[in-house]
């Protein structure tokens, strides 16, 4: 299986990791896209170790980058063999990572980007056991009609999405929170206004709070 890692940042405290936050990175870009968000997070969060693995496969839109999956084929069962390959990847890769900290799925959360959204809703909600929380920008659900057949646990979710974005309409969001609501999923949303396909100053407190709050309860 392939093995991905990417760019990750020690808690600020110096103390052992207590929390793991995953960052998941947009079509296209690499784990240096997001890993500079943890300077944010980790006001909040001192003991949290943050880390944004590169998505396996190169972007051939982007040799520079890489990509989840790729969404460009005209086959829907192609996409979604990637989906479902990608996200075996990624599940190892938190497991093993969770291994290595010593840290349980309480003491984990994902936060995704645009594509890196739809992989860690995908993934999040079909771990055997629910963790923390997940954080999804600008994304949407791949595949909702499968979602409740295969859908696990159920972590908190917190969904944000910029109103003039170009690229992932923010319908997708307000549909994914309405149908992950139907699945009793619980699950908020948020759009940024004037925003684009980006993260927002607005969109980035409640994250960093949203995250915050999942992990004092689970302590």
């Amino acid at each position: 299986m392939t093995v991905i890692d990417g760019p990750s940042i020690h808690p600020l405290s110096g103390n052992k990791a207590k929390q793991l936050v995953i960052f998941c990175h947009g079509y296209g870009a690499d784990g240096n896209d997001l890993i500079g968000l943890a300077n944010y997070f980790q006001q909040t969060l001192p003991d949290a170790y943050f880390i944004s693995p590169n998505a396996p496969e190169v972007c051939p839109m982007n040799p520079m980058g890489y990509q989840w999956f790729d969404f460009t084929s005209n086959d829907p069962d192609l996409i979604w063999k990637k989906v479902n390959d990608a996200g075996e990847i990624l599940n190892n890769f938190i497991d093993n990572k969770l291994n290595e900290l010593n840290l349980t799925n309480d003491d984990l959360s994902l936060v995704g980007f645009s594509q890196g959204t739809m992989m860690s809703l995908h993934v999040g909600l079909r771990r055997n056991t629910a963790m923390s929380s997940i954080v999804g920008f600008s994304g949407r659900l791949i595949r909702e009609d499968t979602l409740s057949d295969e859908m696990i646990s159920k972590p908190p979710v917190y969904l944000i999405h910029g109103d003039q974005d170009p690229m992932v309409p923010y319908s997708d969001t307000i549909n994914a929170a309405k149908i992950l609501k139907d699945l009793d999923v619980d699950v908020q949303s948020h759009i940024s206004p004037n925003t684009s396909h980006s993260i927002a100053q607005d969109g980035l407190e409640i994250a960093i709070k949203f995250l915050s709050s999942n992990f004092s309860q689970n302590k």
